[in-house]
């Protein structure tokens, strides 16, 4: 194969040898590729592909790779960041052949079902406390340990539905556990997003490497979950904290792939202990909830009462058996490092094996012997919270190495493992084996970590997900307390000899059953939908009069270009929307530093910024609902360079561009028609105010050019009159054409027929509230004539506008705390 892109005269295969070579000579046994060998066929193919993407370089395929990750959207968030970081993810995978991973996916089948076994003694006879193979202060200690669970039996029967482990491949090629996860185990979604970028950049790789592939995990998992549901159509939600949570995206893209519902808190609802979702249509039932919630804030009524994103009444309904919850709550009782000191025996005693995926060698210091031995072996073991949080010495809940503890803190450690040794474990140190990572233009080795999962399929086996993704280090410092999360991720590729079948999560042509029903739409998406169109036609006006002002009020001469009296008129419309405080003056500066306080002011809500700010916050909770260039526009930098007037040229084409998308990409579900009924609500309504502020009786040319020019209407009356400026004429055109797609006439057809489509609730047929408005707004328009439109019929339709807004909201804008209606109740 010969490379495009490199300019050495090398072939890839010669790239790829050199790299190769280079890399082995400088890395110890202990590394992945170094120990496969030089002639490895598996690692050949990767670095070909590597060197086919981007030649001779390495910086090159690095940036390609988090391009293609930024492209399907793939972020997280830090905790108590607002904004969302891209995901960093290596153009190296990690390869695992398939005979050694089949070793791995039984350790983590074995682990999972001992992991289950054990919660549901706990949470059932406790017989394991009673015999003394678990100390019954390993459940009271710990804050997951859930009273309220206690013999409450599952739907399905099992607690734990999906799960996650944290491995680590040893010096001499042994894997073993460092971490479970079990309350919300997070990064399936990431895993899936590194397989679909690497896939995208080295498309060759799959037919040579004979890649397993993650689809038929997902499959399993779905089809799980819906096994252990009462119904045979299941509606499945995957409830989240909401966007501030450090891996929201990744939960959005989730609910996309396997066609859940992404669901708040405030969009559920128990009537009857069944679960219910608040949506445009009223209830809809929900079957199964797989939760990233923390389960303490699940359900105010079981546990914590001051929690505000939970559901009250689920608990309930999981008792009942009604809903399942993926992992039930209290799962994560069992995340606790103490507990892994105690998981050898267990698995012994309970399954009569040995544990396939060992833990790394743990003692709990609530033991008087094994913290004897922790305080005198200090320097030669990692200290850890015992149950996972802060203690009084380890205050940010972090591991860390006794050798590298400072006096003081050592002595502080020693005096608490006297006061309270139950909060303490002592780990060995782990030394990871090393993996390629693209460094300053090089490949080096970097430590790292291996994430897996598994989820329960329709026969309640466990399902291994073939790879997972792991976290590689910065730092050549191979211990694993140190690496921490990791700071670049990578795929894992599980490869074999065997051609692997092209599954994917789509059903067969003769299997599937055809549905034009776009599925259901929650009311707090509708919601965001409708106030995002808002929001967008709000900073689009308001540029419409920032433009207006500086590209036509001021002359190059610095002139007035508009009468005073048009500009003041101009002014007025910024200053009653609330965007900036009126100018000082009408001069060239006063105007360009209004404008900018228009623009750009950050303490209120009415500035360009303020609403390009709420637009963006809208878009990154509807990640479900919005294509991934509707996303990108919204996340796009606020322009700040240039003059103000050129700003707001590229914004006003960036919202054009969002125009567009929503117009030509967004099926025509009820979805669309939230956004689109938003835009055309306010885009009716600053069309009202440009009419009351330009077209009074005494109106000038300027008045009504400025008009035309905000209502974008400017080569249409030019075509359709030739004689001039006439007001009547530029009323009819802009307040009474249904032609006119910027016109009042037209917006109202348009809101008039969305929620003509809109579902309601009550089987009479007689018109709601909000359709009955929209009539009495399009017979207003429609009866009108442009002669008799004044100040006080623009008052009348603005007026109807605003009611109409209201009433939309109170319709389909469920919230959480509003109590459950029972007239005109939908339950599905």
């Amino acid at each position: 194969m010969a490379s495009a892109a490199a300019d050495t005269g090398e072939d890839t295969a010669a790239v790829a040898r050199r790299w190769l070579t280079d890399y082995r000579a400088a890395t110890p046994a202990t590394d992945v590729l170094h120990a496969a060998g030089l002639a490895d066929p598996a690692w050949n193919a990767v670095l070909e592909e590597l060197a086919e993407r981007a030649g001779d370089d390495l910086i090159a395929a690095r940036e390609k790779a988090q391009r293609h990750a930024e492209d399907i959207g793939t972020g997280f968030r830090i905790p108590g960041e607002s904004e969302e970081r891209p995901w960093p993810l290596s153009p190296v995978p990690l390869l695992i052949e398939k005979h050694e991973w089949q070793g791995i996916a039984e350790g983590v089948a074995q682990r999972a079902d001992l992991l289950e076994a054990v919660l549901a003694d706990c949470y059932g006879d406790q017989t394991l406390v009673r015999t003394g193979s678990l100390p019954a202060s390993l459940l009271t200690g710990s804050p997951y340990f859930l009273r309220p669970m206690m013999g409450l039996a599952p739907p399905g029967g099992c607690h734990l539905h999906f799960v996650a482990f944290d491995l680590c491949r040893g010096p001499t090629g042994t894997w073993r556990v460092l971490a479970d996860h079990l309350r919300a185990p997070a990064g399936a979604g990431y895993a899936l997003e590194n397989r679909l970028a690497i896939a995208r950049m080295l498309d060759g790789l799959q037919l040579r490497l004979n890649i397993e592939r993650h689809a038929p995990f997902f499959a399993a998992f779905r089809d799980g979950i819906a096994a252990r549901c009462r119904r045979s159509d299941p509606r499945i939600a995957l409830l989240t904290p909401g966007r501030l949570n450090a891996s929201y995206a990744e939960q959005a893209h989730l609910a996309r792939y396997l066609g859940f519902v992404l669901v708040e808190g405030a969009d559920l609802a128990v009537l009857d202990d069944r679960v219910y979702l608040r949506t445009i249509a009223g209830l809809k039932r929900v079957d199964a909830v797989w939760r990233r919630v923390d389960p303490r804030l699940i359900d105010p009524l079981a546990f914590d009462s001051h929690s505000a994103i939970g559901v009250p009444g689920l608990i309930d309904a999981m008792a009942r058996g009604e809903v399942v919850i993926a992992n039930s709550p209290g799962a994560g009782m069992l995340e606790a490092p103490a507990f892994a000191a105690f998981l050898p025996r267990l698995c012994t005693r309970l399954t009569g094996e040995s544990l396939k995926l060992p833990n790394i060698a743990t003692w709990w210091c609530g033991q008087p012997q094994e913290c004897a031995e922790v305080a005198g072996d200090l320097d030669n073991m990692v200290i850890a919270p015992a149950f996972g949080v802060a203690t009084n010495v380890l205050a940010d809940g972090t591991a860390l190495l006794g050798s590298a503890m400072p006096a003081a803190q050592r002595a502080e450690l020693v005096a608490d493992l006297a006061r309270r040794p139950q909060d303490y474990v002592g780990q060995e140190v782990i030394h990871l084996s090393t993996m390629p990572l693209v460094s300053a233009g090089r490949l080096e080795a970097r430590p790292f970590t291996l994430r897996v999962f598994a989820a329960r399929d329709a026969d309640g086996r466990w399902q291994v997900m073939p790879g997972g993704f792991a976290r590689i280090g910065d730092t050549p410092d191979a211990r694993a307390a140190v690496m921490g999360t990791g700071t670049w991720s990578a795929d894992v590729v599980v490869h074999g000899s065997a051609p692997v079948a092209p599954v994917t999560l789509l059903q067969s042509a003769d299997s599937i059953r055809l549905r034009r029903n776009p599925g259901t739409l929650p009311s707090r998406a509708a919601d965001n939908l409708f106030w995002l169109g808002r929001y967008l036609e709000r900073g689009e006006a308001r540029l419409g009069v920032i433009r207006a002002l500086l590209g036509h009020s001021i002359s190059a001469d610095s002139g007035a270009a508009l009468a005073a009296d048009t500009v003041q008129r101009l002014v007025g419309l910024v200053v009653n929307a609330g965007a900036a405080p009126a100018p000082g003056g009408l001069g060239r500066a006063h105007l360009s530093r209004f404008a900018e306080a228009a623009m750009d002011a950050t303490d209120g809500w009415n500035s360009v910024r303020a609403i390009n700010r709420q637009a963006r916050a809208i878009g990154a909770v509807s990640r479900d609902r919005l294509s991934a260039d509707m996303i990108r526009l919204l996340d796009a930098p606020y322009p700040t360079r240039g003059s103000a007037l050129d700003r707001a040229g590229s914004l006003q084409r960036r919202y054009s561009a969002l125009a567009g998308l929503s117009s030509e990409h967004m099926g025509r579900t009820d979805a669309w028609r939230f956004h689109d009924l938003g835009r055309r609500i306010e885009r009716a309504m600053a069309t009202v105010y440009a009419l009351l502020a330009l077209a009074h009786d005494e109106a000038t040319s300027d008045d009504l050019s400025a008009l035309l020019d905000l209502a974008d209407s400017q080569i249409s009356y030019r075509q359709r009159y030739l004689t001039g400026m006439a007001r009547v004429a530029v009323i009819d055109l802009i307040a009474l054409d249904p032609g006119n797609p910027r016109g009042v006439a037209f917006q109202v057809a348009a809101i008039a027929a969305h929620l003509d489509a809109l579902p309601r609730l009550s089987d009479d047929g007689l018109d709601e509230p909000q359709q009955a408005l929209a009539r009495a707004l399009a017979a207003m328009v429609t009866t009108a004539s442009a002669p008799q439109v004044g100040t006080d019929t623009l008052l009348a339709l603005s007026a109807k506008l605003a009611a109409l807004s209201d009433a939309v909201a109170r319709r389909y804008f469920l919230h959480g705390s509003e109590a459950l209606r029972a007239e005109g109740l939908v339950v599905g």
